[in-house]
Formats: C-alpha cells, sequence, structure tokens
C-alpha cells in the first residue's frame, strides 16, 4: 500500500469516528495529513466526515492551490497550512466542534486549569484564541501567536483544532480535549476545583516525556485561581513565577506556565 492511501484511509477512519462520537454535524471540520513538504492531504468541502471515500480527498500545496482532487478544498485550510508552516513537527491536523470543548469556546472559558495529570501530560494548557471569521484571515491571525506553544486550542465562538506528528496522534488529542472539558464542567457545577500544585506539576513535567507516544512540549500551567461570575474564587493559591506569563482571551486572570524545553 501507498504511504498516500494509507493516509487516505486514515483520514476516512477518523472522520467516521469524529461523527461517530458526535464532535462534527452536517459538513462541520476538517482533517489534513501532511504528504511531504509541497503537498497537503485534505477533506473536501461540504462533505460529512461520516461518509467520506478514498477518492473523495483533496491535494494542495504550501500556498493553498489545489493540485490534485476532484471536489473542492475546504476554505478552513489556511488554518491547516498556517499550522504546518509554524510546526514542521506536525503531520496531521483535527478541526472538529465537540459539544463541552466547544461549549467552552462559546462561553469563552479556556481548559487552562491543572485539573487532571494525563490532560497536563498530553497537551499541558489549551488555550482559548480570540474569535475569527472562519476561513478568513481573522482565524489565523488569532490562532498564529498560540500555535508554536500549545497542541490543542479552543477557537471562541467556534470549535477546537488539535495537531500531533501523526493524524492518530492528532486525533487522540481531540478526544483528550473533549473528555477534559467533560470533567471541567462537572467542577464548575460542583462549584469549586481543586487544581495540581505546582510541585506536583514539576513531577509531571519531569515523568511526560517517558509517557509512551507522547510528543508534546506544550507549556503547563501551574495552579491558579479560577474566577467563577460574582467574584468567588475556588482553587490553590497562584504559585511564584516559573515561566512566563500569558493572558487567555476570555479570562479575567493571568496563569503561569512552566517552562517546558522551547520550540
Amino acid at each position: 500500500m501507498s504511504r498516500e492511501r494509507k493516509y487516505r484511509r486514515e483520514i476516512v477512519s477518523f472522520g467516521r469516528m469524529l461523527h461517530q462520537r458526535g464532535y462534527v454535524a452536517a459538513t462541520d471540520g476538517n482533517l489534513s495529513v501532511r504528504l511531504d513538504e509541497e503537498h497537503i492531504l485534505a477533506t473536501p468541502t461540504a462533505m460529512s466526515k461520516g461518509g467520506l471515500r478514498e477518492a473523495d480527498m483533496v491535494i494542495v500545496d504550501p500556498a493553498g492551490r489545489q493540485v490534485a482532487g476532484r471536489r473542492r478544498v475546504s476554505s478552513e485550510i489556511s488554518m491547516h497550512l498556517l499550522i504546518y508552516k509554524l510546526r514542521p513537527d506536525v503531520r496531521g491536523i483535527v478541526h472538529a466542534h465537540p459539544c463541552t470543548a466547544t461549549g467552552f469556546a462559546a462561553a469563552g472559558i479556556a481548559l487552562n486549569q491543572p485539573l487532571v495529570c494525563e490532560v497536563v501530560i498530553g497537551l499541558g494548557s489549551i488555550p482559548l484564541a480570540r474569535y475569527g471569521t472562519p476561513g478568513t484571515s481573522e482565524l489565523c491571525e488569532s490562532l498564529e501567536p498560540l500555535i508554536p506553544h500549545y497542541d490543542a486550542i479552543l477557537m471562541s465562538n467556534h470549535g477546537v483544532v488539535t495537531y500531533a506528528d501523526t493524524l492518530h496522534r492528532a486525533y487522540m488529542k481531540m478526544e483528550t480535549v473533549e473528555h477534559f472539558a467533560q470533567i471541567a464542567l462537572v467542577t464548575h457545577c460542583l462549584g469549586r476545583q481543586q487544581p495540581l500544585g505546582q510541585q506536583d506539576l514539576e513531577k509531571l513535567l519531569l515523568v511526560r516525556s517517558k509517557y509512551e507516544g507522547n510528543r508534546s512540549i506544550a507549556a503547563m500551567p501551574l495552579a491558579a485561581p479560577f474566577r467563577f461570575p460574582g467574584g468567588q474564587h475556588h482553587g490553590k493559591a497562584k504559585s511564584p513565577a516559573r515561566g512566563r506569563a500569558a493572558r487567555v482571551e476570555g479570562e479575567d486572570f493571568e496563569f503561569e506556565e512552566l517552562a517546558s524545553g522551547g520550540r
């Protein structure tokens, strides 16, 4: 089997999984794989990800020009091309609208609290990019500052994009984002959060490289209080800064991130 055919099969398989899990509806979402430095294999526009066939894929060059395929390329291909440009390590990208995570994005809340150790190891922090109209340069402009530092991003009033060194790992990151969003929602409903402390996060940073299949070096957040509407705080006190501070769209506090080896 040729490498391109293998990737076509992968896109069909993961597209079907996105649809079956309810991460996309109708013709939402898109997936892509970097074939080589000059060719990107991607899902076409206006097709359900649950009904794709291998022959439906399109191939574009780094400028977004379609070079193969009988269907039309998605208008959101520019987002994929930007990620490939800024992240030479990335070979696969998944964009979807999983309900809970997209709910956080629509509420203006980033998933940046260190509540679950596996999520911290695999994804670090999941920031929220400001709103940008899909298919326009606005969306790329909002994502550009975040792409080099994270492996999953919430997009305000839009959805989620995840990326990795393989399409399989990019898809698994999407599952992790949605699962974590569901856990975070439970803590919101319970009215309290108990983030991991600085020492716990430092230990996780050390063991991150030992987890099989984990290639993430995304920034890891330190514990910070969550501010509910009305001013009530929950969680542990913020530890002294060891890394850089970043302001996340939709939040009214700053959070600190552990230095994790720059890209």
